[in-house]
């Protein structure tokens, strides 16, 4: 079996391993009902809706 001779440098491991410390990125989608900016998949936290139901109640 193959054994390595010498330990792989700090160097050399940060920069193999740089790709999956790389920031992802991340889809923002409008509201249907106020047009805001926001995560898909989530209630909007500036309306309270999520999709056609409204699920908080922002008091306003």
């Amino acid at each position: 079996m193959a054994v390595p001779k010498q330990k792989p440098s700090r160097s050399r491991t940060h920069s193999r391993k740089a790709k999956l410390y790389a920031a992802y990125k991340i889809n923002v989608v409008k509201c249907q009902k106020c047009g805001e900016p926001k995560l898909p998949h989530r209630v909007c936290l500036n309306c309270g809706y999520y999709g056609d139901k409204q699920i908080l109640e922002i008091g306003e």
